[in-house]
């Protein structure tokens, strides 16, 4: 069956240079973060899948998520340290599904373009939307402003990204520090422009 989806395709920057246990510590954390996205989608499975071993791919029911989806992974990431971080190309479109729970045997258009958008990737460019105009614009601003995020900014980051977040107070309760150091991690992310991007990409006609 084929349906309308976002495919993004990923894998983390500079791999060869991290110790085997802190890359499969970096795959674990994606991974972990695919499932919470689960929650944005009524419960239907990313389906993380792994591969070329630094490398991993999910799918979104929900397309116009697709750029929330990428920050949140790599917010996860930057939990870890600096050092972490991962391309992302991000391709909408037709698909086919299969019924494996990985997506190793996937096909369609939205998998062919989100493949062939991280095989083009070059230069200081570490993610895309293969749709081009305004969401390719967004992705290229997001990808610079989340480039430069420190680990405490992604872990408030984590918890306010996911498109119902906890209150400020909530999300400092969670983490363990005061409401003055969320706002404070949430004002260096670039979090207020983000959140409204992504708002007004997620409610466009």
């Amino acid at each position: 069956m084929t349906h309308p989806i976002a495919v993004l395709t990923g894998d983390l920057i500079a791999s060869t240079a991290l110790p085997r246990a802190r890359l499969e510590n970096a795959i674990q954390a994606l991974a972990q973060a695919a499932q919470q996205i689960s929650d944005w989608q009524g419960g239907a499975s990313p389906r993380f899948t792994r591969s070329r071993g630094d490398g991993w791919q999910i799918y979104l029911v929900h397309p116009e998520m697709a750029l929330r989806a990428a920050l949140y992974l790599r917010a996860a990431l930057r939990i870890g340290g600096k050092d972490l971080s991962t391309r992302v190309s991000i391709a909408t479109g037709p698909a086919t599904l299969p019924d494996a729970p990985d997506l190793n045997h996937a096909g369609g258009a939205a998998f062919v373009a989100s493949g062939r958008g991280l095989d083009a990737m070059t230069g200081p460019v570490t993610m895309t939307h293969a749709s081009g105009g305004a969401l390719a614009a967004a992705t290229c601003l997001a990808d610079h402003i989340s480039q430069s995020w420190t680990s405490a900014q992604a872990r408030a980051l984590l918890h306010m990204l996911p498109p119902t977040p906890p209150t400020r107070t909530e999300a400092a309760a969670l983490i363990g520090i005061s409401r003055q150091a969320v706002d404070q991690a949430l004002s260096g992310a670039g979090y207020a422009a983000l959140t409204e991007a992504l708002a007004l990409i997620e409610t466009a006609p």
